[in-house]
């Protein structure tokens, strides 16, 4: 982390151009970096008080990214604080892939959604290689700079996995892109979360839409069993004996096909797998990198022939405001304005 200190304070090596959101603990702001002539985003988090946490959810996404380093996963520049702020300074994302799927000016291909997915998958592997766990998975979180490289942003919730004994608080991702043993109030889990989510991803990505997208998590587990039958124990012995576990009517699994009837048949089977109820089966993010569907035809279309739109906003429908859509959020990085320090009922972070 850069020092403040002297006349030469690194705030002014970046020239602030325009505000591209605004938060209750702080702004997003576009800027120039003077010393190499390139576009950045820099966020500015006032620090608060400790209660707020807001100095630890930032100082965490910090000590993660610079310790991440992969052409996926976007990059921080610089860190450092002044007049009582943090300034995080990323490199600067045109776009991200939430306003692609709604921007209905865009025909995406079998595939632009095969290169999406890869992008994202690659990223994803790098963390989990990594032990690190993204646990905020979703499309306005995979930013896509104009050159069709799309990258994984906010790290806010991540953390280190592999610890045998580790808890975690459960109340992590957006709603619509939490894994059923989440829903379930598990306190022990790992890489599967993440790939539930990205499963989601790729739901959505097919469907230019929210796939499951609950209202409550009760609903939510309503609408995951809509879509994939009712879980029973031979399926997912171990769900009896997590918290939070309930009881629901059997319903059966429709066929996948009804839900994606323009899928390719290895873009299903690949689904299938990453939306497993036993987290234990669940496909890893390198065996789905190493699934059919990506050696398959169509090859997934090279990033710079990827199309975006000219910049967030242009071309979209109206953002809602729920907690899973995150306003009208620059695309830069989630902005400050729901930052937050996720803490279980026990104090899992």
């Amino acid at each position: 982390m850069s020092k403040s200190g002297g006349n030469n304070q690194p705030v002014d090596r970046y020239l602030r151009r325009q505000v591209l959101g605004e938060g209750t603990y702080g702004v997003v702001y576009k800027a120039t970096d003077t010393k190499t002539g390139k576009t950045v985003a820099v966020k500015k988090i006032r620090l608060g008080n400790e209660k707020e946490g807001i100095n630890f959810t930032a100082l965490r996404e910090i000590k993660l990214l610079k310790e991440l380093n992969h052409p996926h996963i976007v990059e921080l520049i610089d860190a450092f604080p002044h007049n009582g702020s943090l300034h995080l300074v990323f490199e600067y994302m045109q776009t991200d892939l939430e306003a692609v799927i709604r921007d209905r000016n865009i025909f995406l291909s079998p595939g632009d959604i095969k290169s999406y997915m890869l992008m994202t998958l690659k990223g994803l592997a790098y963390c989990h290689k990594k032990w690190v766990l993204h646990r905020d998975m979703k499309p306005n979180n995979l930013l896509i700079g104009d050159n069709g490289l799309l990258k994984l942003g906010d790290f806010g919730l991540a953390r280190v996995f592999g610890s045998p004994n580790r808890r975690f608080t459960h109340q992590v991702f957006a709603t619509w892109y939490r894994a059923p043993e989440l829903l379930f109030g598990s306190r022990q889990y790992g890489a599967g979360v993440d790939v539930w989510a990205a499963g989601c991803i790729f739901a959505e990505l097919l469907l230019r839409r929210p796939f499951l997208p609950g209202s409550t998590e009760i609903d939510q587990l309503g609408k995951i069993f809509q879509a994939f039958g009712t879980p029973v124990p031979s399926q997912w012995p171990d769900m009896m004996y997590l918290p939070d576990y309930m009881e629901f009517t059997y319903a059966p699994a429709p066929p996948l096909r009804t839900i994606f009837p323009m899928a390719s048949d290895d873009a299903l089977d690949l689904l299938a797998k990453m939306f497993v109820y036993d987290p234990r089966q669940r496909i890893t993010i390198q065996q789905a990198l190493d699934h059919r569907y990506f050696s398959s035809s169509p090859s997934p279309t090279e990033p710079g022939k990827l199309q975006i739109p000219a910049s967030k906003g242009d071309a979209l429908e109206p953002k809602s405001s729920d907690q899973n859509q995150q306003g009208s959020s620059p695309a830069v990085l989630s902005p400050p304005g729901k930052m937050r320090r996720v803490m279980g009922p026990e104090g899992y972070t």
